[in-house]
């Protein structure tokens, strides 16, 4: 990077002898037209020798920079090779009279920019004596300096001495001054560059802290523009950076900019809750000001309260279930007691007494809804206090192949009713047998219900991975009446149920057994068309 500053210096350079030597020809050609003299036009020869050699050497000068690469030796060349052109102008141009002698402290100059003070004092030396040798020799009469102008040369050692002496001293008071000027450029450079160095510092740590952080951060101007957005932005919404960058926040997220409008949360800020890209948002708002505390937008911070809003519903449900449970041992004792009181004497009384058909019908009335009560305490004791249960691999194929079995002789079965199957080689899973022979029953139970004019019943099964866990898929699709969206949401809450002889308990069961087994279920479902319940359980403990 350093050489190519200083080659690009150098090439400045060369370019600024160039525009001094073109400046030179245009003055010469200039009196040479106007001057009508054959001598005086005679004497302009060799200044145009001199410029000829200054173009010369400026190409040269083109390719010094990589026969000698140190910077050093390059400057000393190009400063004796000026300083010689220069006294020779002088020299062609009158001498002690020429007003060229000005040039030699551009020498000067460049020379200390590129090699600092020792430079810029050793080009002034050079000038001196190069200038000094001159006039001597021309006071001297060893040369005969050429006169534009017909000037006769008598001037006394005094005004030779004073006029060398003028320029001695202004060469080295301008190498000094241009070293000082240099030192105080380089000093404010080098705190510049600290100053930036250490700038560049706190806002690649500013962006690191923003960039780190899990918190989506987005500031908008005042007038609604999106003008910065972190990564955690982009995780939490699915937007990358740059395709929403001055956009409006109206636009990109309208819903959670109607709420931030409505509540006047612009103004009044704070924390609060919305909804934005399908997520639960815990939102703050706080003003952005300028350094004189000029506000010139807002920062808006937000994070995703999805799975914390999730596991709140989840620990509230254990909460009621845990208490539930407490009551459901003490009320399933209050109600077998009764129960089996009631059962023990009806099953004798069938047996010993002779009873017409309508008493027998009777009985069996009594004993079915006591097995009903039954059944139901039990599932209410499964939900509300589960226990333990012993795993081991089963074969869910076989489980499912005695479920269709059995299923043909429930009384919710229709022969109408099309079973299609596409099961999977992988057939094994790690869990409680049944538990698992429960958890397929009951979907399958609620998707026959959901045809009583029949249709389609479809179960597939695949291997997926999801979370880095191996999982056996089972898919238990009908094409019956379907769930409506507002109640999607419902279906696995305890007593919830839209049939009329359900207790509720059925898919509630279902979420109690899939979450003790580390597994997952949804549902995907559409009024009229039909079911898709999808189960994920793990094939390994």
């Amino acid at each position: 990077m350093k050489d190519n500053s200083l080659d690009k210096r150098l090439r400045w350079l060369i370019f600024f002898r160039v525009v001094i030597a073109t400046f030179l020809l245009g003055i010469t050609t200039f009196i040479r037209i106007k001057e009508t003299e054959q001598s005086l036009q005679a004497a302009l020869t060799p200044v145009y020798f001199i410029i000829a050699l200054t173009y010369l050497f400026s190409f040269a000068s083109l390719f010094i920079p990589k026969i000698i690469k140190n910077i050093r030796p390059n400057i000393h060349i190009q400063s004796l090779s000026d300083i010689s052109l220069i006294t020779g102008l002088v020299y062609v141009t009158g001498g002690i009279e020429s007003i060229y002698s000005v040039l030699y402290p551009l020498v000067i100059i460049y020379s200390t920019l590129f090699l600092a003070g020792r430079g810029g004092l050793i080009s002034a030396s050079v000038g001196s004596i190069f200038y000094g040798v001159l006039l001597d020799l021309q006071y001297y009469g060893v040369i005969q300096p050429l006169s534009l102008l017909g000037y006769d040369y008598n001037y006394e050692a005094g005004y030779i001495f004073s006029r060398i002496f003028i320029h001695i001293i202004s060469f080295y008071i301008i190498a000094l001054l241009t070293n000082f000027a240099v030192k105080q450029e380089k000093m404010a450079r080098d705190l510049l560059e600290e100053k930036e160095s250490a700038f560049d510092q706190l806002d690649l740590l500013h962006k690191s802290i923003i960039e780190s952080v899990d918190s989506g951060i987005l500031t908008i101007d005042l007038n609604g523009n999106i003008k910065s957005f972190n990564k955690g932005a982009e995780e939490i919404t699915g937007f990358l950076r740059f395709e929403i960058i001055n956009k409006k926040l109206d636009d990109v997220f309208p819903v959670l900019s109607s709420m931030l409008n409505k509540k006047n949360q612009w103004k009044q800020g704070g924390r609060f809750e919305a909804m934005g890209s399908g997520k639960i948002l815990g939102c703050s708002v706080t003003p952005l000001v300028d350094s004189n505390r000029k506000k010139v937008g807002n920062t808006l911070i937000f994070q995703d309260l999805t799975v914390i809003k999730e596991m709140e519903r989840k620990i509230e449900r254990n909460k009621r279930l845990a208490f539930v449970g407490e009551m459901a041992a003490g009320l399933a004792h209050e109600i077998r007691n009764p129960l089996a009181s009631i059962s023990g004497p009806i099953q004798m009384l069938s047996k010993d007494l002779r009873l017409d058909e309508t008493d027998r019908k009777l009985m069996q009335i009594i004993l079915r809804g006591k097995d009903r009560l039954d059944g139901f305490v039990k599932d209410f004791l499964l939900l509300a206090r589960p226990k333990p249960s012993e795993r081991r691999n089963i074969n869910v194929k076989v489980i499912i192949d005695d479920l269709l079995e059995s299923l043909r002789f429930s009384p919710e079965w229709r022969e109408d009713i099309e079973v299609i199957k596409n099961l999977c080689n992988q057939t094994s899973i790690y869990g409680n047998k049944a538990e698992i022979r429960q958890v397929i029953w009951n979907i399958i139970s609620n998707a026959v219900q959901a045809m009583p004019e029949g249709g389609k019943l479809q179960i597939k099964t695949r291997e997926v991975f999801n979370d880095t866990k191996e999982y056996l898929e089972i898919r238990i699709i009908d094409n019956g009446c379907g769930i409506e969206e507002k109640n999607q949401a419902k279906v696995f809450e305890p007593f919830y149920t839209t049939k009329k002889n359900g207790t509720g308990l059925g898919l509630a069961i279902v979420n109690r057994i899939m979450e003790s087994h580390m597994g997952k279920i949804r549902i995907k479902s559409k009024p009229g068309k039909g079911t898709d319940c999808i189960v994920l359980l793990p094939i390994k403990p």
